[in-house]
């Protein structure tokens, strides 16, 4: 039976007077794909940073795998939030993939994955290097190790930025819109990439346009508006039978509902 690997309990976030997460709530369990689905603005990137603490929330808790995320409690009981020095080691067990592929330009593409390794991790050359080869074979693009990023599509910079999270060994993988910044006909090899780690059975959260993706890959899906979970439940649940007015109203528009379950819309 799997078991929970990430808690996110009465997540808030506000800029000033605007509240952007209000008391957001789930669990992720081990070797889930879960994906967040919604119309900008609605909060689900803003949610995702915050898992890492590359957002800092204005309230709630962030549980992996028993250890809270991003606040120590003071010798008063107090909890004070951890200086990113002392996030480093928590940050390292979460990979991140973004909508840009954030690659070093003047390094090749081993080199751009193995790095972390080297010098975060302390891992010798010689087994980074290694470890860079079998994550980029995982990808598709061992081929491509001696590559700079300049010579490389979209859609292999983005399995490249894929490659570089798993070369972390992380516990949890989040993508945030992925394939966003992909003219569309690359959107599909780093999709195939993201469907391939969840057969492995990856623990996964992946923020997403793309509905179709996202109902055939993901475990469950949360849809997102406004700043609130308005509903959650099995991908294919939510997606062709969804059970709240504005869900069938975001898809409609999307043009998924009818298109993907066989109703009307």
């Amino acid at each position: 039976m799997k078991d929970t690997l990430l808690t996110v309990k009465g997540l808030k976030k506000s800029y000033g007077s605007a509240e952007v997460l209000k008391d957001i709530s789930f669990q992720l369990q081990r070797g889930e794909t879960l994906s967040l689905i919604g119309p900008s603005g609605s909060g689900k990137s803003t949610c995702l940073r915050c898992v890492n603490f590359l957002e800092k929330p204005s309230g709630g808790e962030i549980v992996l795998e028993g250890e809270r995320i991003g606040t120590v409690r003071t010798g008063d009981g107090r909890e004070r939030i951890m200086s990113d020095r002392e996030l480093a080691p928590q940050r390292s067990e979460i990979g991140m993939v973004f909508q840009g592929f954030y690659l070093w330009p003047h390094l090749n593409v081993r080199d751009n994955v193995a790095l972390a390794s080297i010098k975060a991790g302390g891992m010798p050359r010689a087994e980074a290097y290694e470890l860079a080869e079998q994550m980029l074979e995982k990808v598709h693009l061992r081929h491509k190790a001696d590559e700079y990023p300049e010579r490389l599509s979209g859609g292999q910079q983005q399995r490249v930025a894929i490659a570089r999270a798993l070369a972390q060994k992380p516990k949890l993988i989040l993508f945030d819109e992925p394939t966003s910044a992909l003219d569309p006909e690359l959107v599909g090899e780093v999709l195939g990439v993201i469907r391939e780690l969840a057969e492995e059975g990856r623990s996964m959260i992946l923020v997403t346009h793309e509905i179709r993706f996202a109902r055939d890959v993901a475990d469950r899906v949360i849809f997102m508006d406004g700043g609130v979970i308005v509903e959650e439940g099995p991908a294919a649940d939510v997606i062709d039978r969804p059970g709240k007015e504005r869900t069938r109203a975001f898809l409609g528009q999307v043009g998924q509902v009818g298109e993907l379950s066989g109703l009307a819309t």
